[in-house]
This record gives C-alpha cells, structure tokens and sequence, in this order.
C-alpha cells in the first residue's frame, strides 16, 4: 500500500478501548493494545507522508457474536445505519474513528465524569451476569465449544 500510496487500513477494536469495565480487563487490554497499533501505524503514515494511504479505527458497542450475551446495560442506544453501512461510509469519506456518538464524551470529559455516565448506564458492571453465566456453565461442562 505504501509503495503505491493508496489503500484504506481498518483496525477493529471496540468501545472498550476508550473505557474499561469490570470483569474483562483481559479483554479491554487487548483492544487498548489494537488503539496503540492504530496510533502507531497512523503516525508512521503521517510522518513518511504517505497520503493515499488512510486508517480508519473501528470502535463499535456492542455487537452480537455471543461474547456479550448477558451483558446489561440500562440504556441501549441503537444507531440507525447497520455496523457494516457505517463501516463502508466511514471508509468512503476517509473517517479516522468510527464509534457510537454518547463515547465522545469519555474523551472530552474528565474521568470522574465518563465514572457517573457509566454508572448511569449500568456499563460499570454490564459484565458481571455474562461471568457469572461462563462459570455456572463451566461448572456443568456446558460451554458451547467445550
């Protein structure tokens, strides 16, 4: 892509590399790990002047591939364009973060906030049912994959 200066580089994270939860520190170092590879390849564009080529970092909420069954939030906000839609839109115009709107404000606001707003939401112990369902299946040998 370089040698050509074009080309479009999508890095999938998740809302959880903005902010974190309980339960799933495991989980949320990972995809903080997916921000610092974007931040890194994205600069190394910049300052090498590569211009055809863009970065886009994927940030979505929830999405449904069975990790987060069970996961409870008190409020639910649904985008009106499906992931994959806003996926290709976010490509098109080049868009360099692709996250629900309501995150914004864990980058703008102070910590002590995003912890009232996350509170608020129930998304500070969203986790703890879907724990808690793992170990009772891991106690009857039920996971599915197991």
């Amino acid at each position: 892509m370089k040698a050509h200066d074009h080309g479009h580089i999508m890095i999938l994270a998740s809302v959880l590399s903005l902010f974190s939860t309980a339960r799933v520190e495991d989980y949320c170092a990972s995809k903080f790990a997916a921000v610092g590879f974007y931040k890194s390849l994205a600069h190394e564009l910049l300052v090498k002047e590569v211009e055809g080529v863009q970065t886009t970092l994927l940030c979505p909420y929830i999405v449904d591939t069975g990790m987060f069954e069970g996961c409870k939030i008190n409020m639910v906000l649904n985008l009106k364009l499906e992931k994959s839609q806003l996926t290709m839109n976010a490509a098109l115009i080049d868009q360099p973060l692709v996250t629900p709107l309501h995150m914004f404000s864990f980058r703008l606001l102070p910590w002590e906030s995003n912890w009232v707003v996350n509170r608020f939401m129930g998304s500070d112990k969203c986790m703890y049912p879907f724990i808690e369902t793992m170990k009772k299946e891991a106690f009857n040998g039920t996971i599915k994959g197991a």
